[in-house]
């Protein structure tokens, strides 16, 4: 498989190891050598997603059946790729696919109202194209697609997906420009109502990284409310990558930012740096919200593999 194939990382959930990645960017290079930076875009490829029920009501997203996730899988694109996804829907309820920030014809919005939703047991395409920046014939300026984006259903419940957004059917889309640094590793955060993933409060989900991992987190709301995130020990710049382009990049440096129902932002941070190992915090700042268990770990290990003052499964 080349280089620009599919990567796929996996993570546990459950005790089983699941597929929550697709990538079309290189496969990881060296961590001492040089930043790893996206290639220029223009891929065509073809992936299968399916919508499955869950445990206790949920449904989730996967690449194959009997893999679904909350959230789904990861989709990275790079600006000037398609991807055709043909969407099975297992579930006995009519679902969808809906993405924010990408290209797509009407035929592929995944609602109700356009009749691009799925039947039960169905299948339909779905195609989503990204472009890079350029020049409008009347000479303004087109934004590229690259960002932190993400989709979701668009059908379960309501005309809206309110129920399949409720029951976990979201995941995380990624478009990388050209030159973008590549991250070590990607988890997603998605404050849904008033969970983190979906998961029970006070369970995370929690992290792992080594000091000197750049570690990518692209954060996604969804649900009635409006939340704070906020990471302990790490910050960022509040822009399109999350990072500085140098000395003279006028973008707030911030540790903090206030979400609302699909809203989506993303950033890169290097574990650990300036501050060391730990158990990293990071929750909703929203006092009340807080406290009633909207909160997870960031547990940045020593290159021994052991965490300061950590005790698992303390918090």
């Amino acid at each position: 498989m080349d280089r620009r194939g599919f990567n796929r990382r996996s993570m546990l959930l459950g005790g089983a190891a699941v597929a929550t990645s697709l990538s079309l960017t290189p496969e990881s290079a060296s961590a001492s050598g040089p930043a790893r930076t996206a290639p220029a875009g223009g891929e065509v490829r073809h992936i299968k997603l399916y919508a499955e029920k869950l445990a206790d009501g949920q449904m989730g997203y996967g690449f194959e059946k009997g893999r679904a996730t909350i959230p789904g899988p990861l989709i990275e694109l790079n600006e000037g790729d398609t991807l055709h996804i043909e969407f099975e829907n297992t579930m006995d309820v009519t679902a969808s696919l809906h993405v924010h920030g990408l290209d797509y014809e009407v035929s592929s919005d995944g609602t109700q109202l356009n009749h691009s939703a799925v039947e039960p047991g169905g299948t339909r395409t779905y195609t989503w194209r990204t472009h890079k920046p350029a020049r409008r014939s009347d000479g303004t300026w087109r934004a590229g697609s690259a960002g932190y984006w993400h989709y979701h259903d668009h059908a379960v419940g309501t005309e809206h997906g309110t129920g399949g957004i409720r029951n976990g059917l979201y995941g995380p889309v990624v478009v990388r420009r050209k030159g973008d640094i590549l991250p070590d590793a990607t988890h997603t955060i998605v404050f849904n109502d008033m969970t983190i993933n979906n998961r029970p409060p006070h369970t995370g989900p929690d992290f792992e990284a080594t000091v000197g991992d750049r570690v990518e987190i692209v954060m996604i709301t969804h649900g009635e409310y409006y939340h704070t995130f906020h990471l302990h020990g790490h910050r960022w710049a509040d822009n399109r990558t999350g990072m500085l382009t140098g000395p003279d990049d006028p973008s707030q440096v911030i540790d903090t930012k206030i979400v609302g129902p699909a809203d989506s932002f993303g950033f890169q941070v290097i574990a650990g740096e300036g501050v060391g190992a730990g158990a990293w915090m990071y929750h909703c700042h929203v006092q009340s919200h807080s406290d009633m268990g909207m909160a997870g770990l960031f547990l940045v290990k020593k290159t021994d593999g052991t965490i300061p003052g950590y005790e698992p499964h303390h918090h």
